[in-house]
């Protein structure tokens, strides 16, 4: 899996995973997270536009993420939920502690 990371803004980032977010990935999206909560950019939007697949791994890489961006004075925000994605959030009820946007751009604009 590839993983970008853009700044959002001075406090944030987004980060893109593309292809599959599973147990073998997973990893790399909660050190991705930690390192910049850790650097001052707690305020995270992941974007899920060019994601394949998730699997349980993969949520709990997300969950584990909006712990730490939380704890740090921010907060985890997604946006661009594919089909799949999407239906994998509802299903499992993450969509009611991980609200999906339409983009990154937005995440943030409710404050």
């Amino acid at each position: 899996m590839k993983l970008d990371v853009e700044p959002l803004d001075g406090t944030g980032a987004v980060i893109t995973p593309v292809g599959r977010l599973t147990l073998t990935t997973a990893g790399q999206v909660r050190e991705a997270v930690d390192d910049l909560v850790r650097n001052g950019r707690p305020r995270l939007v992941v974007d899920l536009g060019r994601l394949d697949f998730i699997d349980s791994s993969g949520l709990g890489a997300l969950v584990a993420g909006l712990r730490s961006a939380r704890a740090a004075g921010g907060d985890l925000r997604l946006a661009n939920a594919s089909p799949q994605v999407a239906t994998v959030l509802r299903l499992t009820n993450l969509d009611r502690v991980l609200r999906v946007h339409d983009d990154a751009a937005t995440a943030y604009v409710d404050g």
